[in-house]
């Protein structure tokens, strides 16, 4: 910040002096006003100012007296030597350059430095010019970091990188009275045909994730399938309204025409045929068995057990045709 204040003292000054001594009037007047003037400049230097987020060291005769302000505070003219120092926060800009990582690989890169004096004095006599000396710091520090890491590191940690390196900054700055909040790395710049190598590497990468999610799609369908089917199998009904249902969706638009070669009936009385003809073999074959039975027995049963052999034959006969009525009917 620029010192005003010794400009509008000297001015203050300098028109009381014409109101006084007139220097038009006589060569004692002119006299008078060139000390009144001089006088004036000197007093006007005294006074200093600085700002709020500003100190200033005073130097008397070379050597470091005190730090002033913010305010207005007041030194000796032509003795004392002030130097201003901007207590802010400075960003500090890590100029571009080649670095090769752990894995051989050339990259180009460049960051930011965040800084701010928290002890002018040391910051002022111990450097001499510390924006310089850190900026030099912080590169070599980022060739060291860049080296020692591989490229996949460099480029998923770059926010761990670049806190490494200003814990590595720090330590060498240490006793300089300056303070690092952060050091960022901005951009990283890789070789053409590298790039070209990642993007096929990471489209290879989408495209077996695709594949596998299609793959669990197509296994979870499968057994939602077939538990639909289970269902519909344990519920004889159920299959004739999911055909009605789906024979409802295609008829939706008017230049759908739905046939049915076969009615679902009748489906349904030949998917009953085998289990009729198991029952009319198996009601055969308890004919056969009575039969025979009472064929080799015939001649020792008594009368009265001949009645309940011809009952159990009449039995097996009406199974039998009990049995064929039914594969008729269904047919």
């Amino acid at each position: 910040m620029k010192n005003p204040l010794p400009a509008i003292l000297w001015f203050i000054l300098t028109a009381i002096g014409l109101a006084i001594f007139k220097p038009g009037a006589s060569p004692e007047a002119f006299g008078g006003f060139f000390v009144w003037s001089a006088a004036s400049l000197l007093l006007a230097n005294i006074f200093r100012m600085a700002a709020q987020w500003e100190k200033s060291l005073v130097f008397r005769l070379g050597k470091f007296q005190a730090v002033k302000g913010p305010g207005v505070f007041t030194v000796i003219p032509f003795v004392d030597a002030v130097r201003t120092v901007d207590t802010r926060i400075q960003t500090i800009e890590i100029p571009r350059q080649e670095a090769i990582t752990k894995d051989n690989v050339p990259v180009s890169l460049d960051g930011v430095i965040f800084m701010r004096v928290v002890q002018p004095e040391s910051a002022i006599i111990q450097v001499q010019d510390y924006i310089h000396a850190i900026r030099q710091y912080a590169l070599t520090t980022l060739r060291d970091v860049v080296g020692s890491v591989t490229l996949d590191q460099l480029l998923a940690d770059r926010e761990a990188l670049g806190e490494r390196i200003e814990k590595m900054v720090e330590r060498e700055i240490d006793g300089w009275g300056l303070e690092v909040p952060g050091i960022r790395i901005q951009d990283i710049i890789l070789p053409e045909d590298l790039k070209r190598v990642m993007a096929r590497e990471a489209s290879a990468e989408r495209e077996k994730r695709a594949n596998i999610t299609k793959s669990e799609g197509d296994r979870d369908a499968a057994s939602n399938l077939a538990a639909a089917a289970a269902t519909m199998h344990a519920s004889p009904g159920a299959l004739q309204l999911r055909t009605l249902q789906t024979l409802d969706s295609l008829g939706t638009s008017a230049a759908n025409t739905v046939v049915l070669a076969v009615p679902v009936d009748v489906m349904q009385a030949i998917q009953s045929v085998p289990s009729l003809a198991k029952a009319a073999t198996k009601a055969l074959d308890h004919f056969e068995d009575h039969v025979t039975n009472s064929s080799a027995e015939k001649s020792a049963l008594p009368s009265t057990v001949s009645v309940p052999l011809a009952e159990s034959f009449f039995k097996a006969k009406a199974e039998v045709a009990d049995a064929s009525e039914t594969v008729t009917e269904s047919a």
